[in-house]
C-alpha cells in the first residue's frame, strides 16, 4: 500500500466510523447496537524503513560532530578554532540564496542593507552599531549543524553564525566589518545577538 492510498483508506475508515456514530444517535440505539471495530490500515512499511534510516542516519551524523568539535576544542589553540568555524559561515552564506540576496539588495547602502535584512531578522541600528538579533527569546538554536548537541561554554559554533553576518555586511557594503557575539542560545543565552560595528576596521599594514 502506498502512502497516497493509506491516507484516502484512512479518511474512509473515519468517515464510516462517524456515519455510524451518528445514524446510532438518529435511531436512539447507541446502547444495544452491536460493537464492531474496523480493521485499521497497516501503515506503510517501506515509509517505516525509510524513517528509521533517515533517524539512524541523523545520529551518526550528531555523533561525528560531536567527535570532530571536541577534537576541535582539545587539539586547536582559539585562532585556530575561530579561523575555522569562520571558514565554515562563509561557505554557510555562499551555500543560501536568502543570505546572499540580502547582501545584493542592500548593495552600496546600510539602509538598504537594514531593510533586507527585515525580511528574516531583527534588526536596528544604534549610533556606529547595528544591532541582529533573533527574537528577544528565542526557543533555540536554529543551525541544524549544532542544535542537536551539546552546547558548551563560549561554543565556538556561535563563530559561524558570527561570520555569516560579516560576510553579508563585508559583501553589501564592500570593506571590512567587526561582529562581536554578544549572546547565543549555545552560550547560555536567551537568544541569538549580533553587534555589527560600523566605523572602519584597522586592518595591518
Amino acid at each position: 500500500m502506498n502512502r497516497s492510498e493509506f491516507v484516502r483508506n484512512s479518511c474512509k475508515w473515519i468517515g464510516a466510523a462517524a456515519t455510524g456514530v451518528c445514524l446510532a444517535k438518529v435511531t436512539g440505539r447507541a446502547a444495544d447496537a452491536p460493537a464492531e471495530t474496523p480493521s485499521v490500515p497497516v501503515a506503510d512499511e517501506a515509509l517505516r524503513k525509510q524513517l528509521a534510516q533517515a533517524e539512524g542516519t541523523n545520529q551518526f551524523v550528531n555523533n561525528w560532530l560531536a567527535d570532530l568539535f571536541d577534537a576541535i576544542d582539545s587539539t586547536l589553540d582559539k585562532p585556530a578554532q575561530t579561523k575555522l568555524l569562520e571558514a565554515c559561515g562563509r561557505g554557510c552564506f555562499n551555500r543560501h540564496e536568502f543570505k546572499r540576496a540580502i547582501a545584493r539588495d542592500g548593495s552600496g547602502d546600510l539602509d538598504k542593507l537594514i531593510a533586507a535584512y527585515k525580511r528574516n531578522f531583527e534588526i536596528w541600528r544604534e549610533g556606529d552599531f547595528v544591532h541582529i538579533r533573533y527574537g528577544e527569546k528565542s526557543p533555540g538554536c536554529y543551525c541544524p549543524a549544532a542544535r542537536n548537541r551539546p552546547a558548551k561554554p563560549n561554543d565556538i559554533h556561535c563563530e559561524c553564525t558570527r561570520t555569516t553576518h560579516q560576510t553579508i555586511f563585508e559583501t553589501a557594503l564592500g570593506r571590512p566589518f567587526k561582529v562581536d557575539v554578544l549572546q547565543s542560545i549555545r552560550r547560555g543565552g536567551q537568544t541569538c545577538h549580533f553587534r555589527v560595528h560600523l566605523q572602519p576596521v584597522e586592518t595591518a599594514g
